[in-house]
C-alpha cells in the first residue's frame, strides 16, 4: 500500500500537469481604416458649349402647268316645226281636283 499512494500522487500530478497549458497569446494585428476628410472646395464651373447652326429650308414643290381653256361648242340647229292640232269633237275631258 506504500506504492500504491505515491503511485496514485504521481499519476495524479501528471495528469493535471498535461492538462494545465499555458495559452500563447498573439497580439491583435493593427488595421488602419482610411477617415474621409473634409469636403474640398467646389470647381469652377465649365464654360458653355456653341449654339449649332440653323437648319436649310426645305424647297417648295413644283406646281404643274395649267392647262389651256376648251374651245366653246357649236350651237345646235333649231328643231323642225309640228304641224298644227285639229280641233277636237264632242269629247269632253274631266279632271278630278287633286287630294290636300
Amino acid at each position: 500500500m506504500k506504492y500504491s499512494i505515491v503511485f496514485s500522487a504521481v499519476v495524479m500530478a501528471l495528469s493535471l500537469s498535461a492538462c494545465d497549458r499555458p495559452t500563447v497569446v498573439t497580439p491583435a494585428a493593427v488595421i488602419t481604416v482610411p477617415v474621409p476628410g473634409p469636403a474640398g472646395p467646389t470647381g469652377a464651373t465649365g464654360d458653355a458649349g456653341a449654339t449649332g447652326s440653323t437648319g436649310a429650308t426645305g424647297s417648295t414643290g413644283y406646281t404643274g402647268a395649267t392647262g389651256a381653256t376648251g374651245s366653246t361648242g357649236y350651237t345646235g340647229d333649231t328643231g323642225a316645226t309640228g304641224e298644227r292640232g285639229k280641233t277636237g269633237g264632242d269629247t269632253v275631258v274631266i279632271i278630278p281636283p287633286a287630294k290636300d
